[in-house]
């Protein structure tokens, strides 16, 4: 006959503590292993598209300030020099922040837009309107009465036929422009 073991309640703890920490060990250890091989090469990425956008934002604090400047005094040439300076902006963000802070860059742009408009350079504004809806696909902005950028532009710089009556009304432009290009038309035909 075998003696009998009387085990106690610690006794029968201790292989399932065993076994609970081998369990977390193992879970925990892939992670950090991924960490470690991902994190210096995330945080040195992040860090460059950081910089990257830290450069394009003062970049396009300067040429909204001479934008103000612009508005302030009436001058084409500063718009133009806004504009210019704006482009500059985006052309240096760079692959490694180009995915970053889309919608800044949508209104920064915009603004750059406007201004070779503003300033007189309709040739070069048109261009980049081309290059904003191709940057940007399917991607509008708005004013403030909810017309849209895009179409505003398009009207403006003849993207759009003017003379169509129908064309203002389902364009989502504002009813301040549309009365304007309204009364444009009227004068030029009476």
């Amino acid at each position: 006959m075998r003696p009998k073991i009387q085990r106690t309640k610690q006794d029968r703890r201790l292989p399932m503590l065993a076994v609970a920490m081998a369990l977390l060990a193992a879970a925990c250890n892939p992670v950090t292993t991924a960490v470690q091989k991902e994190g210096i090469g995330f945080r040195q990425a992040r860090y460059a598209e950081i910089s990257a956008m830290r450069s394009y934002r003062a970049c396009r604090d300067d040429a909204v300030a001479l934008d103000g400047q612009a508005r302030a005094e009436g001058s084409s040439a500063r718009y133009l020099a806004a504009a210019r300076l704006l482009e500059k902006c985006e052309a240096e963000i760079g692959p490694e922040a180009a995915s970053v802070g889309i919608d800044e860059r949508m209104r920064a742009y915009a603004l750059g837009i406007q201004d070779h408009f503003k300033g007189g350079d309709v040739a070069r504004a048109r261009t980049n309107l081309e290059t904003f809806k191709k940057n940007f696909v399917g991607a509008d902005l708005y004013f403030a009465d909810g017309a849209s950028f895009i179409e505003s532009m398009e009207i403006l710089l003849g993207h759009r036929d003017r003379g169509v009556v129908g064309e203002f009304s389902v364009a989502n432009v504002s009813s301040q422009m549309k009365s304007e290009l309204r009364r444009v038309r009227y004068w030029t035909r009476n």
